[in-house]
């Protein structure tokens, strides 16, 4: 009886040491779509998202900022219906790298299929991108691509149990603006643009007509050009007051309740500021220049996306003229904008210098690469990482008035990647790159740095220097510039900043007060404590100075007419009350 009892407690002791058996850990996801939605093979880029937030939609919650939701990315090509594809393990993502990383917990799944089409370039290359298709380069929203409705789904610390996602739906066409009495949309087919892509090519603009046009036919019109990103119809112009039933809504960003109301009465008061007796009268256009890589093309001549800066100066604005009288002199000719905006403004004066009379820049994006928001292209090694021996020290990329970070460039730039690789995301780092890189041989962009690890290629920073640093550019060649720019250049910038942009502009601003032969005669305005979109105006909060370019500089524009109209100009026939 005693051995038998010894050989039970043997027993039980090894039964007690041996290794529980291992769960399978899954970390998969297939998708598929059916001939319900497209029964053609397509390309593209499949995004899936995974969210914990149940306020909307995961594909409309996934951003550069610290409310970020999860997202991973693969690329597709001739997908058939039917067909399934698995996200696992090895697809990246963002902000966790891999599946395994996702935290255990209940998620909204959702996918989507940003689809591409073939681009047969005039340079002999033949790339895959996402056509813009009239929603200024969201993949969000782009019509065309194919999507899931969300569904929940359970993350256990072994990975996932069986899902499955099937997109089952399209992204519906968008209907284009209808004209009225003040606003009218024009459309251009770009003969330039179109040699280029190899296809069909449109440029578009809202135009903003002054009061009395209709009644005053022998009147022709100054140009105001407002640069800025992809606009769905003219903005911040509204000939009602605010909708009463509107339900007020707060602004995080600028700690003000009711935001809303405030744009529509900003609106408002610039529809009647547009009508008063005293008010110039002058021609307001907003340009729709979506490419494939972004939501507009910066408005240069870029290796990658054709010639815009030609296009928009030589085909569009011509043609905006002649259909609304505009008088088609680049004296009579103005750009301004903000961010984007900004920096085309200062570009496209600095580009075509006799074609424009002068530019408002708002915190433009950078407009010296030695500051590249916080990276030197030139001396710097790495984007991401501050040079340390033994400190590992990320370089950030956004942040408040305060100068609390909410991002960094590392972040930002996976973010990207995960959206798309060959700078195909539509995002801002991309859209640099393909501005201002040399195309490479496979016809995409050529890589500034390394997207993963952040570290520069000096070749292509130095094609950046001589083709897009406008600081440079302008210091290179002030003794054939000068005399063409002198009183044109105007530059306004928060000195905080949330993209550090400032410091591209004090740069810049070196070099312009050096000048001599000639002095540029233009000024150069920061704000105390004021962030993104500051537009020059001391007197106002950053929350309402970005409502009001429309307005805010016609009074230095006025000025400049009167100070460099040549000799018989006509500055009588649109001065009307």
């Amino acid at each position: 009886m005693r051995k038998n009892l010894l050989v039970l407690v043997v027993v039980a002791f090894i039964m007690g040491c041996s290794e529980p058996p291992k769960l399978e850990h899954k970390f998969t996801i297939d998708v598929s779509y059916s001939a319900e939605v497209d029964s053609l093979a397509k390309d593209g880029r499949l995004l899936l998202m995974l969210s914990s937030d149940d306020s909307d939609e995961p594909r409309f919650q996934i951003n550069d900022g610290l409310n970020t939701q999860l997202i991973f990315g693969m690329n597709v090509e001739n997908w058939a219906k039917d067909s399934v594809l698995t996200f696992d393990e090895n697809v990246f993502g963002y902000p966790y790298e891999s599946l395994k990383d996702v935290p255990p917990g209940e998620y909204n799944v959702q996918a989507l299929l940003n689809v591409y089409e073939t681009f047969n370039l005039s340079t002999g290359h033949t790339v895959k991108l996402p056509m813009d298709n009239g929603e200024g380069q969201q993949w969000q929203k782009s019509p065309g691509n194919l999507y899931s409705k969300p569904f929940k789904i359970r993350v256990a610390s072994n990975g996932f149990e069986n899902v499955s996602v099937d997109l089952n739906q399209v992204i519906p066409p968008i209907e284009e603006p209808e004209d009225t009495k003040w606003i009218k949309h024009v459309k251009v087919k770009s003969e330039k643009l179109s040699e280029f892509w190899g296809r069909d090519i449109f440029l578009g603009a809202h135009v903003l007509l002054p009061k009395g046009f209709e009644e005053h036919p022998e009147a022709k019109y100054p140009l105001m050009v407002f640069h800025g990103h992809f606009p769905s119809d003219f903005g911040g112009f509204r000939t009602t007051p605010p909708d009463p039933k509107m339900k007020p809504e707060y602004s995080e960003r600028f700690s003000l309740e009711g935001y809303n109301v405030i744009e529509q009465q900003e609106a408002y008061d610039f529809y009647k500021r547009w009508n008063e007796p005293d008010f110039p009268r002058f021609i307001i256009i907003e340009i729709q220049h979506p490419t494939p890589y972004y939501d507009d093309s910066y408005a240069v001549n870029s290796a990658n996306q054709g010639p815009y800066g030609d296009a928009i100066t030589y085909e569009l604005i011509p043609e905006i003229e002649k259909q609304f009288r505009g008088m088609g002199e680049g004296w009579s000719r103005f750009l301004y904008g903000g961010s984007t905006g900004g920096w085309e403004a200062l570009a496209v004066q600095v580009k075509y210098p006799d074609e424009y009379n002068g530019c408002f820049a708002a915190c433009p994006d950078p407009i010296d690469f030695r500051a590249y928001t916080l990276t030197n292209i030139y001396d710097d090694e790495n984007a991401y990482f501050y040079k340390s021996a033994h400190k590992t020290l990320e370089v950030p990329s956004h942040r408040n008035y305060l100068g609390q970070i909410q991002s960094t460039l590392r972040q930002g730039n996976h973010l990207e990647l995960v959206l798309g690789d060959k700078s195909r995301s539509g995002q801002q780092w991309d859209i640099w790159e393909a501005t201002y890189s040399p195309q490479g041989k496979d016809g995409y962009p050529q890589r500034i740095w390394d997207k993963k690890t952040g570290d520069i290629n000096p070749k292509v920073a130095e094609y950046w220097k001589e083709n897009f640093d406008l600081r440079h550019i302008l210091e290179r060649d002030w003794d054939k510039l000068g005399d063409n720019l002198k009183g044109k250049i105007h530059i306004y910038c928060g000195d905080m900043d949330n993209y550090y942009l400032n410091n591209a502009v004090y740069l810049m601003e070196d070099f312009l007060e050096s000048t001599t032969d000639p002095y540029y005669e233009g000024e150069v305005l920061y704000g105390d404590r004021d962030e993104h979109c500051w537009n020059g105006d001391p007197d106002q909060p950053n929350a309402i100075t970005r409502l009001r370019y429309n307005s805010m500089y016609v009074p230095k524009i006025m000025e400049r007419i009167e100070k460099s109209a040549p000799k018989g100009a006509d500055l009588t026939s649109w001065r009307y009350k």
